[in-house]
């Protein structure tokens, strides 16, 4: 997920390799990826925690259990996104 100023946009990865299932930096070409639609709680958190931070930019990542519940795992005010952008799905 990165967040400029107001905006968020947030990108599903899928892990379907063992591998990438323990870290999914080890496996890059056998993910699936997905732009997906922010539930609006985890939206007001995030903002809420970015004013907390006062940051206008952040990388952050979270996992989505199979329940769907959401798991933060951090926030990055230098993370990097552009390799997303070259699976394929457009700008972010």
């Amino acid at each position: 997920m990165i967040v400029v100023g107001g905006n968020v946009t947030t990108m599903a990865i899928e892990a379907t390799s063992a591998e990438a299932y323990v870290d999914f930096r080890r496996d890059y070409q056998k993910h699936r990826y997905e732009l997906i639609e922010l539930p609006q709680d985890i939206h007001m958190r995030i903002m809420a925690l970015m004013r907390e931070l006062d940051l206008a930019y952040g990388a952050l990542g979270f996992v989505v259990g199979p329940d769907g519940s959401w798991t933060f795992l951090e926030v990055n005010a230098g993370g990097q996104y552009g390799w997303l952008e070259d699976q394929g799905k457009g700008a972010l």
